[in-house]
């Protein structure tokens, strides 16, 4: 009886080093994810749970503004900034899929930056993701948030 074993269990035939070029970009997307983070630290926490992007000038959020009800993305730049700060329970609280985006940030910096200094790509660990599944917990995640954030506005619960 053969078995299969799957790619990211075998051991490759040759080290795979990245390009000078994929080394460039890795450090160019560890940079950005790093320069996200310091905008959100630089930023302060509303303390109304929505309306950390206008201190960047932006509009404040338009369906809340028209419809009494928050947007799915209502609160993603304070739940940054809580996140940001290490406060995780705010960020969470606030905005539970901005709490995960947050920690995805950090987590895509550090792997851009161990692909920029060592050239070894992290992509065989990305073979586990199944893209459908994904896709539709990301969703799931997504709407569940969105219905936590429209039920905490309801109650008057918004912000930390």
């Amino acid at each position: 009886m053969t078995r299969t074993v799957l790619k990211i269990y075998a051991p490759p035939t040759r080290p795979i080093r990245l390009t000078t070029g994929g080394r460039v970009i890795a450090a160019l997307v560890a940079v950005a994810c790093l320069g996200l983070m310091g905008l959100s630290l630089w930023l302060k926490p509303d303390p109304t749970g929505a309306g950390t992007h206008e201190q960047l000038g932006l509009l404040g959020c338009q369906t809340l503004a028209v419809t009494g009800v928050p947007c799915p993305s209502c609160g993603m730049t304070t739940s940054f900034a809580w996140f940001a700060r290490g406060n995780v329970a705010a960020s969470f609280y606030n905005q539970p899929a901005g709490c995960l985006l947050a920690m995805g940030v950090c987590m895509t910096f550090w792997a851009a930056l161990y692909v920029a200094v060592t050239g070894r790509p992290v992509y065989r660990l990305l073979t586990v993701l199944k893209p459908r599944l994904t896709i539709l917990l990301g969703a799931a995640i997504v709407l569940a948030a969105w219905g936590w954030k429209i039920y905490i506005h309801a109650k008057g619960m918004d912000g930390w």
